[in-house]
């Protein structure tokens, strides 16, 4: 599904966009992809994970998303680069189309400045376009305070955990939690 820009200041004093990928956002998704892996260890990938990536894939599912009646990918862009995405996946299913799942990330250097709270209001206002949505599910590793304070922050709640679900690179493990938001309707 395709929205219309949205364009908002941080709190820095600078624009932001909010919009659906185009193609000349593959550059920089490639990019954002990368420098996200490795700037912590809260995401599914390391950066030699990400050479997967290609630009025809990212056309692919920028193409796929766009043209999608239910899901949708936003990028945030700030002085035209990316800074961050985050998607809405709607289930079709009888039984699973009350839920959506969603997801985040932004570039380290753009932490802090409001664009997880702007995308995240977006995503929960294209949550209650459709009616049969009454609650969103996402998932977090354990040791990111961060986004964890953004979700509660945007009211979701810890609703169970799968122990020992990240293993990384020193054999450390990591709990994976997830969070759900009831919609008020």
């Amino acid at each position: 599904m395709k929205i219309s820009d949205i364009e908002f200041k941080l709190r820095d004093g600078r624009s932001a966009v909010i919009r659906s990928p185009r193609d000349e956002d593959i550059p920089g998704m490639l990019d954002y992809l990368y420098i996200t892996a490795g700037e912590t260890d809260f995401l599914l990938r390391y950066p030699e994970e990400c050479g997967k990536y290609t630009p025809e894939g990212e056309k692919l599912i920028f193409d796929r998303l766009n043209a999608s009646p239910l899901d949708a990918m936003l990028v945030c862009t700030v002085d035209g680069r990316v800074a961050g995405n985050c998607q809405i996946t709607f289930n079709n299913r009888i039984k699973t189309r009350h839920r959506a799942s969603v997801a985040i990330a932004l570039i380290k250097e753009f932490w802090g400045l409001g664009i997880g709270t702007r995308m995240f209001e977006e995503l929960i206002r294209l949550a209650y376009e459709k009616e049969e949505v009454l609650q969103l599910e996402l998932e977090f590793v354990e040791g990111n305070s961060r986004a964890r304070a953004l979700y509660e922050k945007m009211g979701f709640r810890i609703a169970g955990g799968k122990p020992d679900a990240i293993r990384l690179k020193d054999g450390s493990f990591r709990n994976e939690y997830y969070m759900i938001k009831k919609l008020d309707r």
